[in-house]
């Protein structure tokens, strides 16, 4: 999620991996139903596997939307054209580390916390009432989950934003050591740059997200039971 504003395929893809983690990690743990640690687990697993999708649209988006840059593609195909060509069709996927571990922070944060919040909230006796616990608890969760993983979404951008040279010493290569270059030229605040609309937009958006996600799963699991 990711954030990660999520078009309606990436919702039925964030769930089905959702859903298919959930089952494998219960199956190899021998659980029969969740707990608050598989929650993670499998947020953070169907994150990884969500990265590996998103990860070329993002790149072409942060290009795209780079004032420095502007000037330079004429619209997504340019893009995309422009960037194989320069280098090479591999770089579609620059950032794929540091977009996995956004993802999988976010995720993991998510699930985590809607888990624990729908522990804590009284049981709904209706429909009603379980949208409003969904809504409650997926912003808490949506919210969580920005503050964690906001500094690695700061990197992505830098990396994805900076073209691969033959022969070049990037200046943001992997996510962890690009987290520390910088805070160390720019201070801990840079890495939270952006953070109040982001906020403002995926936490309310992490309770429509879980409302969404819920009604996808249990489509799915009607559907299953059809066959």
């Amino acid at each position: 999620m990711s954030n990660e504003k999520k078009p309606l395929p990436f919702i039925y893809q964030f769930a089905a991996a959702n859903d298919e983690w959930g089952k494998f990690y219960r199956t190899q743990f021998g659980i029969a139903k969740m707990n608050q640690s598989l929650s993670i687990l499998t947020g953070a697993s169907a994150g990884a596997t969500e990265s590996f999708v998103v990860v070329p649209f993002e790149l072409i988006k942060i290009r795209l939307q780079d004032k420095a840059q502007a000037g330079r593609y004429n619209g997504l195909i340019d893009c995309f054209v422009k960037t194989v060509k320069a280098e090479g069709p591999l770089a579609l996927y620059n950032g794929l580390e540091s977009t996995a571990w956004r993802h999988i922070l976010w995720n993991a944060g998510y699930f985590g916390c809607i888990f624990q919040v729908r522990e804590l909230m009284p049981a709904a006796k209706d429909k009603r009432g379980q949208v409003i616990n969904d809504m409650v608890s997926g912003a808490i969760g949506g919210t969580v989950g920005t503050i964690l993983n906001t500094p690695m979404d700061v990197v992505k951008s830098r990396i994805q934003n900076s073209p691969v040279v033959a022969g070049g010493v990037r200046k943001y290569g992997w996510a962890w050591p690009s987290l520390g270059v910088v805070m160390k030229e720019e201070g801990f605040s840079a890495l939270y740059k952006g953070f109040l609309p982001k906020v403002l937009r995926l936490g309310p958006g992490g309770g429509i997200l879980l409302v969404v996600f819920t009604g996808v799963m249990d489509f799915f699991r009607t559907m299953k039971g059809l066959d």
